[in-house]
């Protein structure tokens, strides 16, 4: 396997334990505060973080800002939502049903948007084996909340 692919891999799970420990974290602040107060900590944390990263590079490219299609500018709407919902579910469904939700939802997105080639994504046609595996994970989902 190719170093930049196993890097890649480890990125990727490096990810995955972001949102498995972010999930919980802001679940304990909105239980205290409420769930868009919550997201809003959350997203101010992640804020100053950035910009101390921002600062310590220089800028990098924060400039070239207005070249984002004017849509893609809703990520940070959609994260708010990510978080709220997050924060809402973990403490009725606990965190291995919520997380397993938030990742049914994503790999569905990501299904249709790969089948249209939608917001740069290359196009990968959802074939039978691909319906198969979805049917698999959402038979999974299904497991994990009765």
């Amino acid at each position: 396997m190719p170093t930049t692919l196993i890097i890649v891999i480890i990125i990727g799970l490096l990810g995955g334990i972001a949102v498995g420990l972010q999930g919980p974290l802001a679940s304990l602040i909105s239980q205290r505060i409420g769930a868009i107060e919550s997201a809003f900590i959350v997203h101010l944390g992640g804020a100053v973080a950035a910009l101390i990263i921002l600062i310590a590079i220089g800028g990098g490219r924060l400039d070239s800002w207005r070249t984002v299609p004017w849509y893609a500018l809703g990520a940070g709407v959609l994260g708010l939502i990510l978080i709220s919902s997050i924060s809402y579910a973990i403490p009725r469904l606990g965190i291995a049903t919520t997380l397993t939700l938030i990742v049914v939802g994503q790999l569905g997105v990501g299904a249709i948007l790969d089948h249209f080639g939608l917001l740069g994504a290359a196009i990968r046609p959802l074939d039978l084996s691909r319906l198969i595996g979805l049917g698999v994970i959402f038979i999974g989902i299904w497991l994990m909340v009765r």
